[in-house]
């Protein structure tokens, strides 16, 4: 339902007669590439035609998974974007990807005068807020074999193109507590 809401509001404003009042532009990633590094400054926000990101977080033991980006959904280093300060993320193609970009300096230049470029601005951190304040009630409410049935249930599609490693690191546990909890699931 929330991805059709907004799907339909994005829809509305880029079939607006009056254009898109920034240039949008398509861009492929090979698997392995990095989109974000950590410590660049993010300078575009990303709309997911084709493939699978990830975004990841370094603690002061390892990596961690914080989400991952499939089609249809938008995806940036959004602090990074909106403070023009270096990235504390990094994102990659976990396959190969096409994505269309709409750089920073013409959105703020949007900004100034296209009621649509706002309600795009507007749209872009409401989804970005929804989802992850979805991610931390669901760490804070549901087990790793729940969140892992739920991400099953919504994107089937892509869990076989995700690394088990991955996965796991996402749910927060150990490769061989996601076999367990596989096995539990598929039986």
């Amino acid at each position: 339902m929330f991805r059709d809401f907004y799907g339909s509001i994005l829809n509305e404003i880029i079939n607006s007669p009056d254009n898109l009042p920034y240039p949008v532009r398509k861009i492929n990633f090979k698997k392995g590439e990095c989109i974000t590094k950590y410590g660049q400054i993010e300078d575009a926000v990303y709309f997911l035609n084709v493939g699978i990101v990830e975004m990841t977080i370094k603690s002061y033991v390892t990596e961690k998974v914080i989400d991952f980006f499939f089609e249809n959904e938008m995806f940036t280093s959004l602090t990074s974007f909106l403070t023009q300060q270096s990235s504390d993320v990094q994102m990659k193609a976990l396959t190969d990807c096409e994505a269309e970009v709409i750089f920073y300096q013409d959105l703020q230049i949007a900004y100034t005068s296209s009621l649509n470029a706002n309600k795009f601005g507007r749209i872009l951190i409401e989804q970005a807020y929804v989802k992850k304040a979805k991610r931390e009630k669901d760490f804070l409410s549901k087990t790793a074999e729940e969140r892992y049935a739920e991400m099953f249930r919504t994107h089937p599609q892509y869990i076989s193109q995700i690394p088990v490693n991955k996965i796991a690191k996402y749910l927060g546990i150990h490769p061989e507590s996601l076999s367990r909890i596989r096995k539990k699931l598929n039986s």
